[in-house]
């Protein structure tokens, strides 16, 4: 026998296949949803996984205003960011933040779980975060998605 009788598959960005999906963050704990929403970003629950390729699915969050946080993280936990200017250093708890901007807490927490290059970068463009129940992707007919049911 010549030749192998099996193939390792490995994916590019125009073999992958794509899909999309929604998941209503109420009541859901942050960094569980956040690293479950990594996995499907990143195309691990995917048996033709290929790390160095942007092989996921895209994701649409809903209700990121109403994500739960455990512990006393909704005060302790600081958010830190620079102006650009002299004194500029800002802090923001992650109340302030989910007041303000609901969809960045959720974004936030998922950027940190994706790899730091441009591939992370590439990736992090599948996520959609909208503070309310409604959004406009209607038209991609994406799949509901349970957080608690995923392995």
């Amino acid at each position: 026998m010549d030749s192998l009788s099996y193939k390792t598959v490995s994916l590019n960005s125009s073999t992958a296949t794509r899909e999309w999906f929604v998941i209503d963050a109420e009541g859901v704990v942050l960094g569980r949803l956040a690293s479950q929403v990594a996995k499907i970003l990143r195309g691990k629950h995917k048996p033709g996984y290929t790390p160095h390729v942007d092989c996921g699915d895209s994701v649409v969050i809903i209700n990121a205003d109403k994500v739960k946080l455990t512990g006393k993280k909704l005060t302790d936990k600081v958010y830190v960011r620079h102006t650009g200017y002299p004194g500029g250093q800002r802090f923001a708890t992650p109340a302030e933040m989910l007041r303000r901007k609901p969809a960045f807490v959720v974004t936030n927490a998922v950027k940190g779980m994706l790899p730091k290059n441009r591939l992370g970068a590439d990736i992090l463009r599948n996520l959609k975060v909208y503070a309310g129940a409604e959004h406009p992707h209607a038209a991609q007919s994406p799949k509901e998605l349970n957080v608690n049911q995923i392995k």
